[in-house]
């Protein structure tokens, strides 16, 4: 793959330039995916402009290809592709094309349409063999997939897919004014990725379940993982989804000299955006008899169809709009974007037929902590420890040495875990740790983890389950 920013010179100054690229290919068996527009020939490529040139990737290997037609209510086609760079020995790719075909259905049934795709066609330009590193990067007219392993054709390889492609719309066209245009001397620091990559992260897994790749019960793993990002991470409970939006430029695939605390001060917008589309959603169903799906529609209408960038009061305008209640969206807006207000997730699922559980309940538990041997064979605390836990409380950190717990010699991670398993909720334990080669001793009382888990109520009634199915069922 050729990835425009890393591979070409900018010359300032001719940013609205039209740009011209020819391949010369040196074997006969490659081919070439791009969604920059097609020239003279089967090599030959141009660009409006470096925005458009920097945005297109090109792939250029003895490809495969499957592709498909979509239609849209206003009778205008689109060519859909799959451009797949790997071995594919049982021959599934055009059975893993015609799986796309059915997330890209339900994605399209959010919003009412696909978007016009430049030049006719979109394109999945897809990696997926084990010589890659697992990723995926959304552009205005294809994704970039690259997924590390073999081919299988299976369902859980269509997880990227599903994220990337939402983006054609929330991203690509719905775009943050903040990030527009991308400035190539200095990051952006946008407010708005909550929704941009949050609310993408959420429909990612749902379309999923809605083109029946994924059963609602298994779903529900991601329902929990959602309430507890909400209501049991720092980054959440402590700031705005917009200041964890802010931060993504130091966290985001940057690498920083000094030891970061992370842990508690940032939770990732695509989770914690998920986390708030996923009360929203909800809400929206019991309160307005609205969906998700309607807030998303009037987005495009407004700011993906028109291509104007929106900012986070447009946003909440555009809740005002489909809800007919300005309160109802300032009040959410004040909560749980401006704010960092906790969620009630109970009563919301409820409605749904599904009760949240402790994870881990009636077990004793310190705290996340990760832990880690190092050279010597000793087992060290490798990330921070997470406030308003018992490792935290107690003034466990990262790096210090455990020597021992409740007088166990302890070098290895199954070690520690074997012991606490063995207490009960409020039993008090002796640790011995070494902190900048300062050898220490503290008390430690256990507690039961706050984490849940969501599950289907068993005496769940009929609307319950018409409400849970309305919301999973296929579209």
């Amino acid at each position: 793959p050729l990835h425009p920013p890393a591979k070409f010179m900018w010359v300032k100054g001719l940013d609205n330039a039209p740009i011209t690229i020819h391949f010369n290919l040196q074997n006969k068996n490659w081919k070439i995916a791009t969604q920059l527009k097609p020239g003279n020939d089967a090599t030959t490529f141009t660009a409006p402009g470096l925005q458009y040139f920097m945005d297109s990737p090109v792939k250029i290997s003895d490809l495969s290809f499957t592709e498909w037609t979509v239609t849209n209510p206003d009778k205008k086609s689109y060519r859909f592709r799959i451009a797949f760079d790997g071995k594919d020995p049982n021959n599934k790719l055009d059975e893993f094309g015609k799986k796309v075909a059915r997330m890209v259905k339900q994605a399209q049934a959010v919003f009412g349409e696909t978007p016009a795709y430049d030049y006719g066609e979109y394109t999945f330009l897809a990696s997926i063999n084990p010589y890659v590193f697992g990723d995926g990067m959304e552009h205005r007219n294809s994704t970039m997939i690259t997924t590390g392993n073999d081919f299988t054709g299976e369902d859980n390889q269509l997880g990227v897919f599903s994220h990337e492609f939402f983006h054609s719309w929330n991203v690509e066209r719905i775009r943050p004014k903040t990030i527009e245009p991308f400035n190539f001397e200095k990051s952006n620091t946008c407010d708005a990725l909550w929704l941009a990559e949050g609310f993408t992260q959420y429909y990612g897994v749902l379309l999923l379940v809605r083109a029946g790749f994924t059963t609602p019960e298994k779903y529900l793993n991601t329902v929990g993982g959602l309430v507890n990002t909400k209501t049991n991470t720092l980054g959440a409970q402590l700031y705005s989804p917009i200041e964890n939006s802010q931060r993504a430029v130091f966290v985001d695939a940057g690498v920083a000299v000094d030891k970061t605390n992370y842990q508690n001060m940032f939770t990732s917008y695509y989770t914690y955006g998920a986390a708030l589309a996923l009360a929203l959603d909800l809400e929206l169903r019991a309160k307005y008899k609205l969906t998700l799906d309607d807030f998303m529609r009037a987005l495009w209408k407004k700011y993906g169809k028109t291509e104007i960038a929106y900012t986070v009061p447009g946003l909440e305008e555009t809740l005002a709009q489909v809800t007919n209640d300005k309160k109802y969206a300032a009040d959410f807006f004040t909560k749980y974007i401006y704010g960092h207000d906790a969620i009630d997730y109970t009563p919301l699922l409820a409605n749904a037929g599904i009760e949240l559980n402790r994870s881990f309940a009636g077990k004793a538990w310190l705290g996340n902590i990760a832990l880690d041997t190092n050279k010597n064979n000793q087992l060290f605390i490798a990330s921070n420890t997470i406030k308003n836990t018992p490792a935290y409380n107690t003034g466990l950190d990262i790096d210090d040495i455990l020597i021992s717990i409740d007088g166990k010699n302890v070098t290895q991670k199954k070690e520690w875990d074997d012991v606490i398993a063995q207490h009960k909720i409020n039993d008090v334990i002796e640790v011995v740790y070494k902190h900048r080669n300062e050898t220490k001793k503290t008390s430690i009382t256990l507690k039961e983890s706050p984490f849940v888990k969501a599950a289907v109520k068993a005496n769940a009634t009929e609307s319950e389950n018409a409400f849970r199915n309305a919301w999973l069922g296929e579209k």
